[in-house]
């Protein structure tokens, strides 16, 4: 099972640089895209069934913000949008396709974290939704396995991002944001999978996969890594082999792909 996460920073934008001529090539199983920014009437028809995969996605109630997708080859049992609160349901940040058959209870999941870059408001409901998407995650791990694929909008360690020092005090590597991510991720507390790091232990440079449009951040590789995929064990155990696809750019972000050794 090839599962693929992309920050679009705009479907039509990244179609317009050749994400989906991209695609097609991956042999994808599975897609999930964040910050699709658009509606229904501008994906229903044109970005909805690309490779025969089928997309199904959960957009902002403001127009032009957020909003993520989901495609698969295989048919969901159930398909479930949002995940609760209505603060951030508003803005379109989580799909869920549940695949579920006799013995087995199977998510897989695209959702796009907030960012606190733009000041401080937006850090506090930042804080607010990871209060609520910790319990929300235990909850399902309790009666499921899942892969979470996200622009979780935290580098978790000082080898996730170039200029670690420089970056303490700011959105994306605060004390409290990296705490959240060390308490989803200890086998004794969250217990969740980090499964590029599981696969890719000691990668610095390489791993990163969101670059500042700022200056020459690209070109520099001065990166940070962003996009994941958190999975429950079960399921992470299965991850084979992981790519951060860097040879074209499709937004501010590069799609990361792992395969899985099992099928939907």
């Amino acid at each position: 099972m090839r599962f693929i996460t992309a920050n679009l920073n705009g479907i039509r934008s990244a179609a317009n640089k050749g994400f989906f001529d991209w695609l097609p090539q991956q042999q994808a199983d599975a897609v999930g895209v964040q910050e699709v920014k658009a509606q229904d009437e501008h994906v229903a028809g044109v970005f909805c069934s690309p490779d025969k995969l089928k997309g199904h996605f959960h957009y902002a109630q403001k127009k032009g913000y957020s909003g993520v997708g989901l495609y698969t080859r295989e048919e969901p049992s159930e398909l479930i949008t949002g995940f609760g609160v209505e603060e951030f349901d508003n803005e379109g940040r989580w799909i869920e396709k549940r695949f579920d058959k006799p013995g087995r209870r199977l998510s897989l999941i695209s959702c796009y974290f907030p960012s606190g870059s733009s000041g401080p408001e937006r850090q506090e409901a930042k804080f607010r939704f990871l209060a609520a998407m910790f319990p929300h995650l235990m909850a399902l791990k309790a009666e499921r396995e899942f892969i979470l694929v996200a622009d979780v909008n935290i580098a978790h360690k000082e080898a996730d991002l170039k200029n670690w020092k420089g970056n303490l005090k700011n959105s994306g590597f605060l004390p409290e944001e990296r705490a959240w991510m060390t308490q989803l991720t200890d086998a004794a507390q969250g217990g969740l999978v980090d499964v590029y790091r599981a696969l890719q232990p000691d990668t610095t440079d390489a791993c990163y996969t969101w670059w500042s449009n700022r200056g020459e951040a690209y070109a520099k590789n001065v990166g940070w890594r962003l996009d994941y995929h958190l999975a429950t064990p079960g399921l992470a155990a299965l991850a084979k082999r992981e790519s951060i696809y860097k040879a074209q750019k499709f937004s501010d972000h590069a799609p990361l792909t792992i395969d899985y050794d099992f099928k939907l």
